[in-house]
């Protein structure tokens, strides 16, 4: 069954990265992976701006890398190091105008098909519903320390009776027996979260880093709150960092993480343990300023990539 269908125009692939759409005999180390579509709360939601994002970022890839033998200095050398790296785009999930719930299926199959060949999953896109079924696809490749970015806390049990959509992610999460540890950085104004859902996430035990805190005590102190030794997914909603260098989201605020301190936690977490799996949401290309936003999420995926590299991820 295909299950992800490639971009149509433009840069086909991410940083110029081989197209394979073929996830039964996917042979890589890693798989960047476009899921647009999430769980609508109206009717307007089902396709918005944000379903555009895994294109725009495609789209962006010269702007975000060169070239991948350019020396690039957030890494002290080229992305993969000189080394026999085998990095594919396996293309979007496939939506099914049918049924809204097949792509949610058919993300979490996609991913479980990337783990399955030994790939890193890095996926793009889409509302931060897509991240429910892309954990889901995590059952038997944990424990897993979550490491979560953003504005919002994103504990609602239900909006409008879904409770798989953009405000659910990391309450979905949180009931994922695979899921032992949640880190919530970046927190800060008002969202969809009320007290009781900040009781929730507390009550669960998770650790909850608001922008302020970050800003006074420093990455470094926050890496010292996440279990060493760890397998880490790291989810990004680009709300999370500051307007000024991710201007193109729903809920621009002020005071935001900052690149430096992105660049910081992934090379951080890299060294600590072992990061599985990475996505990056929310962006609405239509109010991109210079493909700015794009650029930032694009520079976080290739610090992670250039550090695992680096690692010994894919030694062979």
């Amino acid at each position: 069954m295909t299950l992800t269908v490639p971009s149509k125009v433009g840069h086909q692939t991410f940083l110029y990265s081989q197209l394979q759409t073929d996830l039964d005999n996917l042979q890589a180390d890693i798989a960047y992976l476009g899921i647009p579509y999430g769980s609508a709360y109206s009717f307007a939601d089902i396709v918005n701006d944000q379903t555009h994002m895994p294109y725009a970022m495609r789209q962006a890839t010269d702007r975000i890398l060169r070239s991948v033998e350019r020396y690039d200095f957030d890494l002290e050398g080229p992305l993969y190091d000189n080394r026999p790296i085998r990095a594919v785009d396996c293309g979007d999930i496939a939506p099914d105008f049918r049924d809204l719930n097949v792509h949610k299926q058919r993300a979490e199959q996609a991913v479980r098909r990337i783990l399955t060949s030994g790939a890193l999953p890095i996926i793009m896109g889409g509302d931060h519903g897509i991240t429910i079924p892309a954990l889901r696809a995590y059952e038997h490749h944990g424990p897993l320390t979550l490491v979560h970015i953003d504005q919002h806390l994103d504990w609602r049990d239900s909006v409008n009776g879904v409770r798989d959509g953009l405000s659910s992610p990391i309450r979905r999460a949180s009931e994922m027996p695979h899921v032992r540890h949640i880190i919530q950085i970046g927190l800060r104004a008002s969202g969809s979260a009320r007290a009781e859902e900040v009781q929730a996430a507390l009550a669960w035990g998770s650790k909850l880093v608001t922008a302020y805190e970050l800003h006074d005590r420093g990455m470094d102190a926050v890496l010292d709150m996440i279990p060493d030794g760890g397998r880490y997914y790291i989810s990004v909603d680009l709300d999370g960092m500051d307007p000024s260098i991710a201007p193109a989201v729903a809920g621009a605020c002020p005071g935001g993480v900052t690149l430096p301190q992105m660049r910081k936690l992934i090379h951080g977490l890299v060294k600590k343990g072992r990061v599985v799996g990475m996505d990056v949401v929310e962006i609405i290309p239509a109010s991109d300023v210079n493909q700015i936003t794009c650029i930032t999420a694009g520079r976080m995926i290739v610090n992670l990539v250039g550090a695992a590299v680096r690692a010994g991820y894919f030694d062979r």
